[in-house]
Formats: structure tokens, C-alpha cells, sequence
């Protein structure tokens, strides 16, 4: 049977934080070692953090150890942000189960290189990964897991602690980097399911691309997709045309192959800008002919709604929370808003989280990278 703990520690000396967090896991997990330990350190804890990885594997002895530095971080219900804060999860599933792995990339002629890559490839399975967001290029990955192994899960977060290059730092088993990726590759029998809430709340309905070019769609169900745009804000309530003029999204379907489209079907990515001249509006993805989508808008009140709907029903024993550093007190008018709700519907199970500077998670059937966006990893 899995065996999941977690546990969170305010305090700002980084060795007590560590003792606090080890403790409660040592006690929960009565003298059995985990498989899987991740840690999230405060930004304050950041010049420490080689301590705090190398203290929590000695005292913990995982089978494979990934952390990394968030802005802020989060646990059980709580949020802590901009104070001292370090949250440990634990997971026993039974040895072999999990191998963690560092990877580094390369520009080359022919593109993007990923070194350290397994040769032999998992066909299915999670991988948790946690990158720095200066030096590693994340979609250029995902679009070769998505191409060369399109079975498997990818999820995670971008390091958010620094502002600048070399300032973050990730870290698996006794590596501590500031550049590259690292992930733990869970086999296919470790249950994960992937909640990913882009915090978005959909208005007028779906339409089909009839003409598009790379990133432009220029009709929207035969029409100038201008006007297609127009009518929807003239059908629009006054509080929704304030949210398009603040920032309007646009959702993708992803898989074509279902009847009816939800919430958890739409890539949401921004709307650039419109075209005057041709009526063509600019997204900050590539749309072909063909496929569906739907206008989005975001706010604190959709975030929630979006969340809630997406977690309605989902049942788990363990939680791993990635979710983005303009949320929190930056977009709710609370606190302790998304590991609230996680801990709301999900139960009071172990979880930790991190605030990240990009968040990964699966739309249908592909995984990508994603921003303002809440994504969980629900372990069973």
C-alpha cells in the first residue's frame, strides 16, 4: 500500500526548519524509508539550500531526492508568502518505482539537444520535473517528450527564487545545480492524476478555425475572426467586457476527437493583438484549420471557479501543488487560496507546493507549459 506524508515549517533558521519537516515525516512514515522525498525551500532559505537537501537526505534516506527554491511555498492548507517557509513530501510506493534523472541543454545546428535523457525511454508513466527558467528550454522539451513519447505525463514548476540567471537552485540527490532540469521518472503502476487549472472561465461559445497562418487566425466559423470577436463582446454582461479589455485569452481544443468540449479540453493561451487591416487576431501559440476555440477570461473569481470545477470529484491520498507566482495574495483577495481549495476537496492529505515562475501540466493528451496556472499532481 502507498504511504504518503508532508510537512511545513516557518522557521527561518534553515537546520530547525529541517529538523521540523524531517521529524514529522520520520514519525508519520514509523521508521520506513521513502521512496520519493521533494522539498520546497523558501527564497529565504536560498543560501542554505545545500544544507537543507543534504540534512533532509541524511535524516530521510530517500531512494531519489528533488527540491528545488521557490519565491514562496506551500503546505497542507497554507501558503507562505514572503516569509521563511520549507515544505517536504514523502511517498513510499514499493522500491524501483522511481529514478531520478539531471538534464542539460544544447543548441545545435539541427535545434534544441537534451542531455541526459535515458536511453531507454518509459513508453508510460509520470515525470516530475522542476527546471530553472533562464537556462533550460522547457517547451522545446515538452515538444520532444510530446513527439518522441507521447504516453507520458510531464508535470512541474520553473524555479522562481531569483530574478536573474544562476540565483535559483535545483537539486536531485546529492546534485545541487543553478542552470538545467532535474525529474524523477515514476513508473506507470505509481498513481498520479494531473488536475491542471489555467484559472480561466470561458464566454461566448466555441467556434472552428476555417483560415489560419502559423500563429494568426484570420476566420473564426467563416467569418473574419475580428468579427466573430465583436460579436461576442456586444453579447458580453458590462462585468465581462471589463475582463476582455483587461486581458483577453484564447482557448485551443486539444483533441479534436471529442463531442462535446469542457474546461479541461482548451489550452488557454493570450491574445496578442488584432489586425485592423484583415481582421486577423494574433495568439501566442500555433492554430491550424480546424481546430476549435473559445474565448477566456481571467480573474480571481474564475481562478476559483476553474480550480473547484476541475478538483470536483477527484480523490487522492497524497498531493504535489505547482502553481504560479502571480497567484496567491497577488490575484486572490485571501490567502492560502489554492492550497486551501486543494485541501477543501481533496481532504487533509499530505501535500507540499511551490510557487513557480511556469508551471507544467497536460491538456488532453500533450503536455505543456503554462502560466497563471494552478497544477497538481494528485497522487493515489
Amino acid at each position: 500500500m502507498n504511504r504518503y506524508a508532508a510537512a511545513l515549517s516557518r522557521h527561518p533558521l534553515a537546520y530547525e526548519a529541517v529538523g521540523e519537516t524531517a521529524g514529522e515525516i520520520l514519525e508519520r512514515f514509523d521508521g520506513e524509508r521513502p521512496d520519493l522525498v521533494v522539498c520546497f525551500a523558501s527564497v529565504q532559505h536560498g543560501g542554505a539550500f545545500e544544507d537543507v537537501a543534504d540534512g533532509l537526505r541524511k535524516l530521510l534516506e530517500p531512494e531519489v531526492f528533488m527540491g528545488c527554491t521557490a519565491v514562496a511555498v506551500a503546505g497542507g492548507g497554507i501558503e507562505i508568502e514572503r516569509e521563511p517557509g520549507l515544505s517536504v513530501f514523502a511517498a513510499r510506493f514499493g522500491g524501483g518505482r522511481v529514478t531520478g534523472i539531471v538534464l542539460d541543454a544544447q543548441r545545435t545546428e539541427e535545434g534544441v539537444s537534451i542531455g541526459g535523457w535515458p536511453d531507454e525511454l518509459p513508453t508510460r508513466g509520470t515525470l516530475l520535473t522542476l527546471a530553472d527558467p533562464f537556462s533550460f528550454p522547457m517547451l522545446d522539451f515538452l515538444r520532444l517528450c510530446n513527439a518522441q513519447v507521447p504516453e507520458l505525463t510531464v508535470m512541474g514548476g520553473m524555479a522562481s527564487a531569483a530574478a536573474g540567471p544562476g540565483g535559483n537552485r535545483i537539486a536531485l540527490d546529492d546534485q545541487i545545480r543553478t542552470s538545467g532540469a532535474v525529474g524523477v521518472m515514476c513508473s506507470e503502476d505509481v498513481p498520479i492524476r494531473a488536475v491542471v487549472s489555467q484559472g480561466c472561465r470561458p464566454i461566448g461559445k466555441p467556434l472552428t478555425i476555417t483560415s489560419a497562418e502559423r500563429n494568426l487566425a484570420h476566420e473564426l466559423a467563416g467569418r473574419p475572426a475580428m468579427e466573430r470577436l465583436q460579436e461576442i463582446v456586444q453579447a458580453a454582461t458590462d462585468a465581462d467586457r471589463k475582463l476582455m479589455r483587461e486581458g483577453l485569452h484564447v482557448g485551443i481544443v486539444v483533441d479534436e476527437h471529442r463531442l462535446d468540449f469542457e474546461r479541461g479540453d482548451f489550452l488557454v493561451r493570450n491574445l496578442l493583438g488584432v489586425d485592423q487591416s484583415t481582421g486577423s487576431l494574433a495568439i501566442s501559440e500555433p492554430v491550424e484549420v480546424g481546430q476549435t476555440v473559445q474565448f477566456q477570461v481571467r480573474d480571481a473569481e474564475a481562478a476559483d471557479e476553474d480550480l473547484r470545477c476541475l478538483l470536483a470529484g477527484v480523490a487522492g491520498a497524497g498531493a504535489l501543488m505547482f502553481t504560479c507566482n502571480g497567484r496567491g495574495t497577488q490575484l486572490f483577495d485571501r490567502p492560502d487560496h489554492d492550497a486551501g481549495v486543494v485541501a477543501e476537496l481533496l481532504g487533509e492529505v499530505p501535500m507540499a507546493g511551490a510557487f513557480c515562475a511556469g508551471e507544467i501540466g497536460p491538456i488532453g493528451s500533450r503536455n505543456f507549459l503554462h502560466g497563471f496556472t494552478a497544477s497538481v499532481a494528485v497522487f493515489g
